[in-house]
């Protein structure tokens, strides 16, 4: 792995100095944490990233449709490197139920850095989660479940998408029958994660006679065997992705499967998109996590690599493009930990939802598009850097591409993002408070990008409410980009007040690029401490 991978064998905490701040930053008391954290980007930067890079080449899971009995079981295996890394990593999920805390889930997540796994980490983390909030004793051996599912004794999965409605859930099919003892559902799950995996899903299903639309879903448990210990649904197929292979993704039958109501029927939608703001936030993480993956093999080759009688990065053109994987490192992980905090705060909130909850879900929008968007531009970035060899599979980078791909459309692609953005300005003003908070942080700073930054924010949330229906679904995806950018400008900016100058200036320079639209100004050339590499005497 040594010949293929530069970050191979490196400390992924310790030598991710953003990481490190924004911990600082959002979550005080994460120093108390740190020599787990470093213990764990120990871990990542060698067994994980080696474990990962051989099952995306050369062992991904496998359905095994039969036993040898010729009893249908709908299993996959898995290969030997990443049982050990699931079953060593499993118990990042359990944090937040141990009074821990999600910005220790999402830090440890952000380590990991690998989407494939960590979907399965997350999807089995949010079925603990429905179980934990809304499961009743009406659950068989509810509180085992759990302890399953955050022990990596079990996984568990969300299956929500059909293939006639795709992102609209209210377009779901899958109905639901109760028999007197158990529910039973009817209908196809078409992207299923964790399929031949999975030991029990949460999945959405239509009980009979509730309304049509997304508000008469009801959400269910979906165990893996029936009460006699047979087969509960069948998995028609794995699919073949372009990345992600550490997942084993799925088309999966319901055919009289028998389920559990988990709370209120009439309100499996609430519980669904309040999970979706929990995959979503780690949509986020994982994101910046493969573009600082990718991040760190080019710091390693721009030191080494010599062209026209010099080092890479003593070029000009090279330190404006380490400039800018910096700028959106910093800027993409500070949005996503400020959604982590958001969301810490308000997750014990149920229907209705309290202003602190709906204030969780405006950020996880901002976060959930803006870090996808700079993973790919990172990735992308780091392939050209490394040349020709960059677009070699053999060699560890062009991986990171290929993953961050997936990370606009999981969770829901932009389109989406911005329909859900629009609907947390327009009906619920959950902008309100955050506006209040980071035109704070604005006036504070005081700088003319700090003022450019507040004459976005407003314009863009002035122009939102101005409009309505078509028009203004026409403009959502663009305003939210640009209040994404403003908040992360104005994030960079309170980072400097206990993170030191260099936020500061990060935040300059976000401004010039993506609100002014101008190119990074030559200062940063000079500036080593801006974009990381060391220089050559």
């Amino acid at each position: 792995m040594e010949s293929i991978s530069y970050a191979y064998g490196t400390n992924h905490f310790d030598n991710d100095r953003e990481l490190q701040a924004v911990l600082r930053h959002f979550w005080p008391a994460s120093q108390e944490q740190w020599p787990r954290l470093q213990e764990f980007g120990a871990w990542a930067g060698r067994d994980v990233y080696e474990a990962c890079y051989h099952i995306d080449h050369d062992a991904p899971p496998v359905l095994v449709a039969h036993d040898l009995d010729g009893r249908r079981i709908d299993r996959v295996r898995l290969s030997p490197s990443e049982r050990s890394v699931l079953s060593q990593s499993a118990w990042i999920t359990s944090p937040p139920y141990q009074h821990q805390g999600w910005p220790f889930h999402y830090a440890l997540l952000y380590l990991l850095g690998d989407p494939g796994i960590g979907c399965i980490l997350t999807i089995t983390g949010q079925t603990a989660y429905a179980l934990h909030k809304y499961g009743d004793d009406s659950i068989p051996g509810k509180d085992a479940i759990i302890s399953h599912l955050l022990s990596g004794a079990a996984w568990g999965a969300t299956w929500m998408t059909e293939s006639q409605g795709g992102s609209d859930l209210g377009a779901n099919e899958t109905r639901a029958t109760f028999d007197g003892e158990v529910w039973r559902l009817f209908g196809d799950k078409y992207f299923a994660s964790g399929a031949g995996l999975t030991d029990y899903a949460i999945t959405t299903a239509r009980p009979d006679g509730s309304q049509p639309g997304p508000k008469g879903l009801g959400l269910y448990l979906l165990p893996r065997l029936t009460r006699q210990g047979t087969l509960n649904f069948q998995v028609r197929r794995l699919k073949d992705k372009s990345a992600t292979r550490a997942v084993p993704s799925g088309e999966v039958e319901l055919n009289g499967s028998e389920a559990y109501l988990i709370g209120q029927a009439n309100h499996g939608i609430y519980y669904t998109l309040e999970n979706l703001t929990v995959s979503r936030l780690a949509n986020a993480v994982v994101a910046m996590a493969t573009g600082k993956k990718s991040h760190f093999e080019v710091l390693e080759r721009v030191a080494r690599r010599h062209s026209f009688r010099a080092t890479l990065q003593n070029h000009p053109l090279i330190r404006r493009d380490l400039t800018d994987f910096a700028v959106r490192s910093a800027g993409g992980l500070a949005l996503a930990f400020y959604g982590v905090q958001k969301f810490d705060a308000a997750w014990t909130d149920r229907p209705p939802y309290t202003d602190r909850y709906h204030a969780a879900r405006f950020v996880t929008h901002l976060a959930k598009n803006r870090t996808a968007e700079h993973a790919a531009a990172m990735t992308a970035m780091g392939m050209e850097l490394f040349g020709g060899l960059g677009f070699l599979e053999e060699y560890a980078v062009s991986r990171w591409h290929r993953e961050a791909l997936i990370t606009p459309i999981w969770e829901g692609p932009s389109n989406i993002q911005a329909l859900d953005f629009l609907e947390t300005v327009t009906r619920h003003h959950a902008h309100q408070g955050v506006l209040e908070e980071i035109h704070g942080y604005l006036t504070h700073a005081g700088t003319h990008a700090a003022r450019l930054a507040q004459e976005t924010l407003d314009n863009s949330l002035d122009h939102l409410q101005a409009m309505s229906g078509r028009e203004a679904q026409w403009h959502a995806k663009n305003d939210l980009r640009a209040i994404a950018d403003a908040t992360q400008v104005a994030l960079l900016y309170d980072m400097a007040e206990d993170q030191g100058e260099r936020y500061a200036k990060l935040a300059d320079l976000y401004a010039t690029k993506f609100l002014q639209h101008q190119e990074y100004p030559f200062w940063a050339d000079t500036d080593q401490d801006i974009w990381g590499g060391v220089v050559d005497e």
